[in-house]
């Protein structure tokens, strides 16, 4: 059954949340007309993730994050497990050494005809100033996948066929678009201030709505080419495929009226519509499908995007001196814990560090049973192979 309790007559909050995120979320509830919190909900910046806070004729940079466009995109092959974990070594050493993970990276290549002349480049909103000395860097790194929790995973599903899953956004383009317009927009800075929101009738709410598409679109591309890339490593066509933003606003109709739904770390489930939702590196991964009912309603129709954190990242891995690394303060997680994890799994794993350690994170399946009937499951993915950013890799893309 659907866990979720109304705060201050207005807000929504499906599953739990700490006193912080929903202190968070009812200073959103001040500007915004509707607002909702997810059940993987932790604290984000000035909007928690997990957040769903819409408007009538505004938009919030903050709400829509640092990585606009950050989503999850899986597609099925015509493989079947028992290729894949036959060559699971051979073929994650190629996935570590073709895809470009890390900050900062370029794609290894960048130089080749399908990601030079991607249609993408020929957008008119790079002529806005916000974004037109980005053009460069972003085909330089059209897909490449980041750090943090940025991945590309194989998985097999109930009859064991294959999956590549793959989840990041529209790296520094993004990142660097937000940064700009929450400076021309005088926002504050920090984790729980009020979010900066734009009248969409003023030329910087336009000109961000704009931005947004493109680098939404730039994510999209992204994430397009790694997996047919990975697909092409593997040898195998693509046969069936799952894309959704979680970072990013829709003009959409609720109760009867046209409102901007800014999700942060949530997933778009209109009835029908499928997601692809990622647990932790060590366990399961779901389709799913949004189911009309009244408690999705309240959700305005959004669901989880993942298995949401439970620790922070300097609490599971510690703090350590960039420049001498000298241990400044021991973590939670240990090496033998997360090695435990992956051996029980049976994973092939590359790169990765404690901060995404399977105990680092809440659990997925308790996590869904707090939106219970606002969603269909439709494929339980079991993770083979996982590939991330190394352990040291620092990570700017706040949220």
């Amino acid at each position: 059954m659907v866990r979720m309790e109304i705060f201050d007559n207005q807000i929504p909050v499906f599953g739990s949340a700490d006193e912080r995120t929903l202190n968070q979320i009812r200073v959103c509830a001040r500007t915004a007309d509707k607002v909702a919190l997810m059940p993987d909900n932790h604290v984000g910046y000035g909007v928690p993730i997990g957040g769903i806070v819409a408007y009538r004729d505004a938009i919030s940079p903050t709400g829509v994050g640092y990585d606009i466009g950050c989503g999850n995109k899986a597609v099925r092959l015509d493989m079947p497990g028992s290729e894949l974990r036959a060559n699971i070594a051979r073929i994650m050493d190629d996935v570590w050494n073709i895809i470009s993970f890390g900050v900062g990276r370029k794609n290894n290549e960048a130089g080749n005809e399908e990601i030079r002349a991607h249609v993408l480049f020929d957008d008119a909103a790079w002529k806005l100033k916000a974004i037109s000395p980005l053009k460069q860097m972003a085909r330089n790194q059209l897909g490449t996948v980041g750090s943090g929790n940025h991945y590309v995973d194989l998985f097999v599903d109930e009859e064991d066929r294959v999956w590549i899953g793959v989840h990041f956004g529209s790296r520094g383009l993004g990142h660097k678009t937000a940064t700009w317009f929450l400076e021309a927009a005088g926002a504050s800075d920090g984790m729980d201030v009020e979010p900066c929101v734009l009248s969409t009738a003023s030329d910087l709410g336009a000109d961000y709505l704009e931005a947004m598409r493109l680098a939404g679109d730039y994510a999209y591309a992204g994430r397009d080419w790694v997996c047919s890339r990975v697909a092409a490593i593997l040898g195998a066509p693509i046969v069936e495929e799952v894309h959704n933003h979680h970072n990013y606003a829709w003009r959409e109709e609720h109760g009867g009226e046209m409102l901007w739904v800014v999700r942060k770390g949530a997933t778009p489930a209109f009835p029908g519509q499928r997601g692809f939702v990622g647990g932790t590196m060590g366990e399961q991964s779901v389709i799913l499908e949004g189911v009309e009912n009244e408690h999705a309603r309240y959700s305005l129709y959004s669901t989880v995007h993942g298995a949401g954190r439970a620790m922070g990242r300097r609490e599971a891995a510690g703090v350590i001196d960039r420049k001498t690394g000298a241990v400044k303060r021991a973590g939670r997680v240990t090496p033998e814990m997360m090695r435990g994890w992956i051996e029980r799994a049976g994973i092939g794993l590359r790169g990765a560090g404690l901060d995404e350690s399977p105990d680092c994170y809440k659990r997925l399946d308790e996590v869904l049973e707090a939106v219970d009937d606002t969603v269909r499951i439709l494929h339980r993915l079991t993770p083979v192979g996982v590939a991330m950013a190394g352990a040291n890799e620092f990570d700017p893309y706040k949220d």
